[in-house]
């Protein structure tokens, strides 16, 4: 098992439609998300610099955001990329964040 920590950026104003997306979020990129082993997924919302902070554990191999390759999620960063800062290819802009601290 592996955590994982990330943040991203979400655009001024987009708060609560960002949380209803998330509300909503399609049946096939649950799976697929699931499927690639991650699970125990929370995102967290600073909402003083609209910074995101992401939590996820990993059974094997990689993150969620190693999943860019797959149809379903480039879709899913094309539908969020209107309310978030991303990259050209609507990936969101993430950077992953080096773990300093845990208690089990």
């Amino acid at each position: 098992m592996k955590r994982i920590g990330f943040k991203m950026k979400l655009k001024p104003g987009f708060e609560k439609e960002y949380e209803k997306r998330h509300n909503e979020i399609w049946p096939e990129l649950k799976q697929l998300i699931h499927e690639s082993g991650v699970y125990d997924y929370s995102i967290y919302l600073d909402k003083e610099t609209n910074t995101l902070f992401v939590s996820q554990k990993v059974k094997s191999g990689a993150g969620s955001q190693d999943l860019g390759n797959n149809p379903i999620v480039q879709k899913w960063w094309a539908y969020m990329a209107d309310i978030m800062e991303t990259n050209a290819d609507n990936s969101p802009v993430s950077i992953e964040l080096d773990e300093v601290f845990y208690l089990s």
